[in-house]
């Protein structure tokens, strides 16, 4: 879907990659288990936006950084989450070089 918001779209491929229902991950992350699934339909379809505390629970359950979600291109989002999956000290490292790099 080319106009679908990238928290939506980021979320479902997230999602979809940790083999999880949208019913699981709502549990994951707090929402209730009766409202689990169409909750996260309606962020996965765009009609309903997480709050940013929803969206922080998605992102730990999922192993992301949440600014991950708001990353418009997919290319920064894939570094954000490339970024997110290193060490502090490969993180000081990766930063330094690209630092040197500029």
């Amino acid at each position: 879907m080319a106009n679908q918001p990238p928290i939506s779209k980021r979320l479902k491929e997230l999602r979809m990659e940790a083999g999880l229902s949208q019913k699981k991950l709502g549990i994951l992350s707090g929402i209730d288990e009766f409202s689990a699934s169409p909750r996260v339909n309606q962020y996965e379809k765009g009609k309903h936006v997480p709050d940013f505390s929803t969206l922080q629970r998605f992102a730990k359950v999922l192993k992301t950084p949440v600014c991950y979600f708001y990353a418009e291109n997919d290319d920064m989002a894939q570094m954000i989450r490339l970024f997110g999956s290193l060490s502090n000290t490969a993180r000081s490292k990766a930063l330094t070089k690209l630092g040197k790099g500029l």
